[in-house]
């Protein structure tokens, strides 16, 4: 079934924001192997050993580094590429870099994807754009419960209050530019995707509970681990893109059915606490201590957070393939990979999981 969907792009021209980043890069690779044609439009990769780097001997679409604020560039990017999807993943998307930069972080990730959808309603053709925004645009009331689609949304620090704003963005140009009732006329259809808490090799990014555990571990350090306790919807990176490929897919064939958000996350009985997850981090990497670093005076992150799949199971016959326990491992794994085999780790990977 994954590989079927994964060939469902062979032939497509395809569009990413993002491409750069750690999942836009793990998506150009999964869909160069689909056999897709790609174009990627991001800022040039904020770390040097970024896998987009890594990959990029592997690379065979274009890709514009630019910025989704530029809605000039951005517009004709699109309209020259004539794309049949876009994946919009191209976001600010650090908690606490938010606190830092609120206003950008609101400018990127909010008015970047208003940006991104004005251009597309430029286009004369057929396109489906999947919008991924992140699980934490719910009103989190800090509960055991698993959040629904149709629950309010809401966001305490910045960033998630930007996704919450994109949310409203791709409602906004889904009711006004490309209404469902008049789709043979524009034939555009929009839906969002919410996941996050994503781990895989690859990611360096700051303040990132793996890059964190990576980092310590090469340097025989312990892992400073701000909020221990926390409840997140842990999932390989493989996981909600391969949720996206299929959401984008469905798009196509039925726009009435699919414009709406949908949820990827695990299994109900599958959320680990930061602790757990770092505890079987340091398990697989073989040696490893770590460390209480919680302060009360740090920004304010969510403690709890469960998502519900059930829409994205019963609609689009999508389910996590790997526990959680499952994902550490295949993401220690590449991290334990030299340096000069971790693209072909990379490809594998992607190979394993769709059954290629």
């Amino acid at each position: 079934m994954q590989q079927q969907f994964l060939s469902g792009y062979n032939g497509k021209k395809v569009f990413i924001t993002g491409h750069t980043g750690f999942k836009g890069a793990w998506l150009m690779g999964c869909l160069q192997l689909a056999g897709a044609s790609v174009k990627g439009y991001a800022l040039a990769p904020e770390y040097e050993n970024s896998l987009f780097n890594l990959l990029q001997p592997l690379h065979t679409g274009e890709s514009s580094i630019a910025d989704i604020r530029d809605k000039a560039r951005l517009e004709k990017e699109i309209i020259s590429f004539q794309p049949d999807f876009v994946f919009h993943l191209a976001a600010q998307p650090l908690v606490r870099r938010s606190y830092e930069i609120p206003a950008e972080t609101f400018e990127v990730n909010a008015v970047g994807t208003a940006n991104l959808l004005e251009a597309v309603s430029k286009l004369h053709s057929k396109c489906s754009i999947v919008v991924v925004t992140t699980d934490k645009v719910y009103e989190n009331k800090e509960q055991d419960i698993l959040y629904r689609e149709e629950d309010v949304l809401g966001g305490f620090d910045p960033y998630s209050a930007s996704k919450a704003c994109t949310e409203f963005v791709v409602s906004s140009f889904r009711n006004s530019f490309f209404p469902i009732n008049k789709y043979e006329q524009h034939r555009k259809a929009i839906a969002s995707a919410r996941a996050g808490n994503v781990i895989g090799g690859g990611d360096w990014s700051s303040d990132r509970i793996i890059p964190d555990i990576i980092r310590s571990l090469q340097n025989d350090q312990p892992v400073d681990v701000r909020n221990p306790w926390a409840v997140r919807p842990w999932q390989h990176v493989l996981e909600p893109l391969s949720g996206y490929l299929q959401l984008g897919l469905f798009l196509d064939k039925a726009p009435a059915s699919f414009s709406r958000p949908y949820n990827f996350g695990p299994l109900p009985n599958d959320h680990l606490t930061v602790k757990e997850l770092v505890e079987t981090a340091i398990e697989s990497w073989g040696k490893g201590t770590w460390n209480d670093s919680s302060d009360p005076a740090q920004p304010h992150e969510a403690g709890l957070l469960k998502l519900d799949i059930s829409r994205a199971r019963k609609e689009l016959n999508w389910i996590p393939k790997l526990s959680a326990t499952e994902a550490i491992s295949w993401t220690i794994n590449w991290y334990k990979q030299p340096v000069n085999g971790q693209a072909t780790f990379t490809i594998q990977q992607i190979k394993d999981y769709f059954g290629i």
